[in-house]
């Protein structure tokens, strides 16, 4: 059975720098698609950025391009989320999704594109 666990969740000042980490366990899957998505209280759950595995490239939305950066080892066992720069607006649950089936570029920024998911870690930013 696959788990995915997310960690590094924290407070942080705004314009401050954060690291999330997300494992898999339970399994060997090879995931050929790993992502981030965030969701904030009284919102729906949006997506935040993505890696394949196929080919590395790499997604994100047009809230983080540009202060997030996503990466991955141990092929796609491991995937990171450096996130610089933190907005209040940032703040949100963080969550950890994966995929073993290869998908086009374009299904990368849907939910329902990811098998398994992680149980989220909270993210706060403070001004």
């Amino acid at each position: 059975q696959v788990q995915l666990a997310e960690a590094g969740g924290g407070s942080v000042q705004a314009g401050g720098p954060l690291r999330l980490s997300c494992a898999a366990s339970g399994s060997t899957v090879t995931y050929n698609s790993m992502a981030w998505f965030r969701q904030a209280p009284g919102k729906e759950r949006e997506f935040v950025a993505a890696i394949r595995r196929s080919d590395g490239e790499t997604y994100y939305s047009d809230s983080v391009k540009g202060r997030f950066t996503i990466s991955k080892e141990r092929a796609n066992a491991i995937v990171y989320l450096q996130m610089n720069n933190l907005k209040p607006e940032d703040a949100a649950v963080y969550y950890c999704a994966a995929t073993e089936r290869r998908i086009l570029s374009y299904r990368h920024y849907y939910t329902d594109a990811y098998t398994y998911w992680g149980p989220g870690t909270l993210v706060t930013v403070s001004s």
